[in-house]
């Protein structure tokens, strides 16, 4: 990593799924102008198949990527169920163990912290 800026582990992606492209930016747009978040990636057209209560569903859905400071873990994800339209969301923390320096402090600048 250049410069050893960042420490292993300060930055995350939050992973969710939405219903739709629209319901996915609705929460991406709250997240980003509440500086919780950096930047949200969504992918429509996205294909599920779960189970839900006792029967096989499939449903298209929107995937978003959440980049975002670990130190706003529980503050994001309490804000992301809170705007979420599902009963039972997806709520997945991935790491991100470095990145460019550049990009990282860009991200840093864009979140609380």
């Amino acid at each position: 990593m250049s410069g050893d800026k960042q420490a292993e582990g300060e930055f995350i992606f939050l992973y969710s799924t939405f219903g739709s492209a629209a319901e996915a930016e609705r929460a991406a747009e709250a997240l980003v102008r509440e500086r919780l978040a950096a930047c949200v990636n969504i992918h429509p057209g996205m294909r599920s198949v779960y189970e839900w209560k006792g029967t096989v569903e499939k449903a298209e859905e929107a995937a978003v990527f959440i980049k975002t400071r670990a130190a706003l873990t529980e503050k994001a994800m309490a804000r992301l169920r809170a705007l979420h339209p599902y009963e039972v969301p997806a709520l997945l923390v991935l790491p991100i163990l470095s990145g460019n320096e550049d990009y990282l402090e860009w991200a840093r600048e864009q979140t609380e912290g």
